[in-house]
This record gives structure tokens, sequence and C-alpha cells, in this order.
């Protein structure tokens, strides 16, 4: 791992500071160890006599190395050691352990409650140096790296959030806020590959504002922009499924695709779009005075063929617009596909 620089001029690497904790019942152990680290530059030293508090003091100061004795009245170090490996915020602070003892048994024991490290007391304070050195810039990059994956992480998300975002303004229509006529022919595009190797029906409803241009012609094009908000949010509340798309279709025209709904199913729910954009009551002066706006709605319902495109639906559907406005408007017309279509 690389650190920084101490100057332009001087390209020694910078030792990360250490912060060390030392808990041990005996006073003269403490001293010995603070003259051994008292001239060592980047090493702070914190002395904790009684083990009951050593766990407090360890959250407090928050040390990259503790030098733990294994031997003080009336608490285990192992035990000690347990403790601090199950709290998260010292699971991974390197433990050296101090001990009287070198026997194989009591080195096994120490390792297997989590120590990092076992020196017999005194050690020599050359090797003390180098094992606390060795041990907190270990440690040190371990939350660095931590840190870095965090901040990753983070980063990712907000790359993720951002993108969402995005395709979501991609695929939306400005005005309504519905799906735009590109996303509408991908997905109608999608959805009729998915309903061809599926053999299940799709459904299409296209749906035209009645009389608009008279509308703009009457209230001007501020109170037709509303009002085509009014009527996209009639036919968005209407989708009862998550795969039901709603899009602008242009102008004032929409539609809406329904994957896997048979023809009834489409004419009930073109019936209950109708009826919710009649229930807006927006003012209309055509066809007469008093009127409100109000929607034609062509249905078409298909289970694919090979060779077919979705355009076939489309022009079904457009078929069904057609006749409901030659009949007199604000009605539903559905066109049902001919053995062969």
């Amino acid at each position: 791992m690389q650190y920084p620089y101490r100057s332009p001029m001087d390209m020694t690497p910078v030792e990360p500071s250490a912060m060390v904790l030392l808990v041990d019942d005996q006073a003269m152990i403490g001293e010995t160890v603070r003259r051994s680290l008292s001239a060592e530059p980047g090493i702070d030293f914190h002395f904790c006599s009684d083990p009951l508090q050593a766990v407090a003091v360890a959250l407090q100061i928050r040390p990259t190395v503790i030098l733990l004795d294994l031997v003080m009245p009336g608490v285990d170090g192992l035990s000690l050691l347990a403790e601090c490996r199950a709290l998260p915020a010292l699971r991974d602070v390197p433990i050296i352990v101090l001990s009287t003892k070198e026997e194989p048994s009591v080195k096994s024991a120490a390792f297997a409650a989590g120590a990092n490290d076992y020196l017999v007391k005194l050690p020599d304070a050359i090797e003390l140096v180098a094992r606390i050195r060795y041990h907190s810039r270990s440690y040190t990059a371990l939350l660095q790296r931590d840190e870095a994956y965090r901040a990753l992480r983070e980063s990712q998300q907000q790359l993720l959030e951002t993108n969402l975002v995005l395709q979501r303004l991609m695929n939306s229509d400005g005005l309504t806020g519905l799906s735009n006529r590109r996303h509408f022919d991908e997905y109608l595009d999608m959805e009729w590959r998915r309903a061809l190797r599926e053999q299940s029906e799709l459904s299409l409803l296209m749906i035209d504002v009645d009389h608009f241009k008279s509308f703009n012609d009457s209230f001007g094009h501020v109170a037709g922009d509303d009002a085509l908000r009014k009527v996209a949010e009639a036919i968005r509340a209407s989708c009862s499924r998550a795969t039901d798309l709603a899009a602008r279709y242009g102008g004032e025209e929409f539609a809406m695709v329904l994957p896997g709904t048979a023809a009834g199913g489409a004419r009930l729910l073109a019936e209950k779009v109708r009826r919710c954009v009649e229930a807006l009551a927006i003012p209309h002066d055509v066809p007469a005075p008093g009127s409100v706006l109000s929607v034609s709605i062509g249905v078409a319902t298909l289970t694919p063929n090979a060779g077919q495109s979705a355009l076939v639906l489309v022009d079904m559907a457009d078929q069904g617009l057609y006749e409901a406005k030659n009949n007199g408007r604000n009605q539903v017309a559905m066109v049902v596909a001919r053995p062969g279509t």
C-alpha cells in the first residue's frame, strides 16, 4: 500500500498514525511499554489498568492496535478478547496478546479466541514497535479499503438512480407524463413477440379526444394542454396491472397496451376509460353548448401468428377508433380479428 509523501523533495512515505491501547493491570508494564513507544513518531499510547473498563475505553479512543494481557484479576483475558470480537466496532481491530506463558496450548487458545498476534512479556522494544506498526498499518489499510468500497457502492447506487431517472425521462412524454411514442413502439413490439412465443392474447386501445381542435380554438392551447394532462391521468388511473402501458401516441391521441388481455376485458377497460374522462366534466361547446370533453376508443385483440407484425394490431385498433368516431364519438368500438388475419 502506498502512503502520502512527506514533501515534494522528500519521497519517503509517511507512516500512518497508530493508536495503541494497552490493557494490563500492572502499572509497571504500562510504564515500560510507554517508554518503549515514547520516542516513536506517529504512535499514540493509551493505558487501561482496569480490565472492566477496557471495552469502554477502546470504543472511545478507537485504537488501531490493542495490547491485551491474558492474566488479570477478576477478568479472563480470553473472555475479554471474545467480548471485543463480538462488537462490530472492535471486531477487526488487531489484538496482540501479552502473556508470561509460552505454552502452545495457551497460544492456540488465544488465536482461537480471535488474537492476531502473541508476544511473551515483555518483548524487545524493537520487536514490539515493528509488530505494532505492522498490525496498525494492516488495520488502517482495511479501513481505507472498506471506506473505498462504501464510497464505490454509494457512487454506483447514485449512478443507478440517475440512470433510472434518465430512462424515465427518455421514455416519458413531457406534457402528460405517460410513456412517449418511442417507448410505446418498443413496448408493443416486445409484448407482441412475447405473445407470439406464448400464443397469448394481446389487446390494444387507441384513444382520441373528441373535437379537440375545436377545444383549442375555443379555450386556447394552455387550457388544451391542461385538458390533455387530465385525460392522461384518467387513462393512467385506469391501468389495473403493472404490465399495462399507457402512452401518448401523438397530439390528442393516446394508446394502451394490454398484455394477456382478452377481448372482453379490453372492452370493459376501454369503457372504464371513456367513463372516467367523461366524469372529469371538462366543459366543451362542441358538439353542443354545455357538452363535456369526451374520448372515442378503438379496441383490438389478437393472438399473433408467425409472419405478422404488431402493425396489424395497430391497424385493427385504428379501424375501431374510426368506427367510434363515425358512429357519433364518445363511445367504444371493437374490431374482431377474422380467421387468418
